[in-house]
């Protein structure tokens, strides 16, 4: 395993596997009939990995996905265990590096749809409302002001770029286009049943969800199943419902933090990544914990 100076996990390695694909975020080992996540402590922003990470925040990730996985009891998910001791052996032997950051899952096949559901106007989606009157091409009423509640919450799909390049927001009927009638109507429906059920949950933990993302996948029976990690501060806008004003950009529990630090400093939104300081790690830092706090109840 490589940590850096912080001991936040940059790269895991299990000796016995195969190397792993390296997302943004996770490491995925394959083990034959299922998938193996390790959640490292990497973080990104504008679509580009930092060389430093935010230490626990792997840990944070799995533990928000664990509470909603277990929430959304309606949908079905791709966890099998999250248990180091029911892991394939090599990995058994690295249980200590891999506890509370690590998932064993179904292999499913990823839809390439990154199904987004925004319920308050804030971000590009008001950048947008502002030139256009529009968000992600779907018409608005006038009269919003930044960071306010949408009267109903919107699906704003984008296709999943590979890593380094940027997502592209991609219309309803192109959904249909990249699948079907069936499959699309499915991937909005339950978007918006998970976001809607998530905000209200969130909502009496004094979190507000602006927004958020989710991705899907068929399973070998066809069957659609929630993938990935689930309403994280990595995926979604995280908002102290007491610090909420209109008007602004509110306070968040989320990366927003980094990405206002890189904003800063003129960052291109081109790799290389700069490293960030140690303020910008610790602060954070504490914001993950507390998301994590806040919505489940228990820290890591």
């Amino acid at each position: 395993m490589t940590y850096d100076r912080n001991h936040a996990l940059i790269e895991s390695a299990i000796p016995g596997l195969p190397p792993p694909r390296r997302g943004k975020v996770r490491d995925i080992y394959d083990v034959g009939d299922a998938l193996l996540l390790v959640a490292t402590d990497r973080i990104s922003a504008f679509d580009c990995v930092m060389p430093n990470g935010i230490p626990d925040k792997g840990r944070v990730l799995t533990g928000i996905s664990r509470f909603w996985f277990s929430f959304f009891d309606w949908m079905p998910n791709h966890l099998l265990t999250m248990d180091p001791d029911r892991y394939p052996e090599p990995a058994r032997a690295c249980a200590a590096d891999l506890e509370g950051r690590s998932m064993l899952v179904r292999k499913a096949r990823c839809i390439p749809v990154e199904c987004i559901a925004r319920g308050y106007l804030v971000g590009s989606g008001w950048k947008e409302y502002q030139r256009s009157g529009m968000v992600c091409g779907i018409p608005l009423r006038p009269g919003y002001v930044q960071a306010e509640q949408l009267d109903e919450p919107i699906f704003t799909p984008s296709f999943k770029a590979e890593q380094g390049l940027h997502d592209e927001n991609i219309t309803y009927e192109q959904v249909i286009a990249m699948t079907n009638a069936a499959t699309a109507a499915a991937l909005r429906a339950s978007t918006l049943r998970l976001y809607g059920e998530a905000r209200d949950c969130a909502a009496t933990r004094g979190i507000l969800i602006a927004d958020t993302k989710f991705e899907f996948g068929f399973d070998d029976q066809g069957t659609i199943r929630l993938i990935d990690e689930v309403l994280t501060p990595d995926s979604s806008r995280f908002w102290p419902a007491e610090s909420y004003r209109t008007g602004s950009n509110p306070p968040s529990l989320d990366k927003q933090f980094v990405r206002d630090y890189l904003e800063s400093i003129g960052f291109q939104h081109q790799p290389p990544a700069p490293e960030l300081p140690d303020e910008v790690v610790a602060r954070t830092r504490e914001k993950y914990l507390a998301a994590l706090e806040q919505l489940t109840g228990s820290a890591t």
